[in-house]
């Protein structure tokens, strides 16, 4: 009677070796991405070892797949990882499925732990404070250029604006021929409208020290206006060309700035709007009251701001707590 064992191992090899001969001569893979195929189905192998020593790829069925991938996953390899491996089985299985009687892909469904998402970065107070209040040192004082930038970092900052929301403001509500403003500022309220994602309408208070940056700016812009710019004329920031400013002039003159006062972190606009987010409940721990400053349609995308002040706790404590404090090696 033949080896049973032996015969499986043989079928299964086979079965490798034809799918990875085929990557080879059909697709027209790299040796090194067959290669990487061939270490990602290693493990498969590895890990099928489980259903004895007779096991057939043939055999493996859908719950051997997902205990498969939670076992790497306990292993502690990455999400990443453990979607690449599942996908590299997923199509092993589809090429068997044409060789022999594979009922299904049993790798069809199953889906890797999802990756956790990076808390967003905000600045500490002080450097927030220190970011949008300082001139640039670049730009001449008083010009249209220092005086622009620092109104627009203020604003961005005192009520947690999208860039393309700040750059979408209107110096007042106009509405005339087929121009509607979606933004706007109310100088003596104190607030700007603007509308964000799914044309979601919110208005936001804006804070003092941006509503004087305003008011320094204003002179200057008048200055900008031309005669041919259409609903340009209506944009709250301008460039020096009388143009409406753009998200992307004012990521860059952002970042500039930034780095004009050697903050070594990559500074862009929505760092000024995580910063307000995070700063805001700190100060109130209104979960729902910042929902509705940053026009978030469900609560959960505000909550992740409590993760990031609990961090800031977190530090906190651990530098405080006497009993927090690590042992020091003896």
């Amino acid at each position: 009677m033949p080896d049973i064992s032996n015969v499986s191992r043989v079928a299964n090899l086979a079965y490798l070796n034809g799918y990875l001969s085929s990557l080879a001569s059909q697709r027209q893979l790299s040796p090194h991405t067959i290669g990487n195929y061939a270490r990602d189905l290693a493990e498969l192998a590895s890990l099928t070892q489980i259903l004895g020593e007779d096991w057939n790829y043939v055999a493996v069925t859908h719950s051997h797949i997902r205990k498969f991938a939670a076992q790497l996953h306990s292993r502690g390899l990455s999400p990443s990882s453990i979607a690449r491996k599942l996908s590299a089985w997923r199509g092993f299985f589809e090429w068997l499925a044409e060789q022999t009687a594979l009922a299904s892909n049993p790798a069809d469904g199953v889906k890797a732990p999802k990756r956790a998402k990076p808390l967003p970065k905000a600045l500490a107070e002080d450097d927030a404070i220190h970011l949008v209040a300082s001139g640039n040192p670049f730009a001449k004082s008083g010009s249209s250029l220092a005086l622009c930038n620092q109104a627009m970092f203020e604003l961005l900052y005192s009520s947690g604006l999208r860039v393309s929301e700040l750059a979408g403001l209107d110096l007042r509500y106009t509405r005339q021929d087929v121009y509607v403003s979606t933004g706007w500022i109310d100088l003596e309220g104190a607030e700007v409208t603007v509308t964000g994602k799914g044309n979601k309408k919110r208005s936001v208070p804006v804070g003092r020290p941006a509503l004087a940056a305003i008011a320094a700016w204003l002179p200057l812009r008048q200055t900008l206006l031309k005669g041919d710019q259409g609903n340009d004329r209506c944009a709250l920031f301008l460039t020096e060309r009388g143009t409406r400013m753009s998200p992307r002039v004012i990521q860059l003159r952002l970042k500039h700035h930034a780095q004009s006062l050697s903050i070594t972190s990559n500074v862009h606009p929505h760092v000024l709007r995580h910063s307000f987010a995070s700063h805001m409940l700190q100060g109130c721990g209104d979960l729902r009251a910042v929902q509705e400053l940053l026009g978030h349609t469900s609560i959960a995308a505000t909550q992740v701001y409590t993760a990031l002040d609990f961090q800031r706790l977190a530090q906190v404590y651990d530098a405080a707590h006497p009993r927090a404090k690590k042992i020091p090696d003896k």
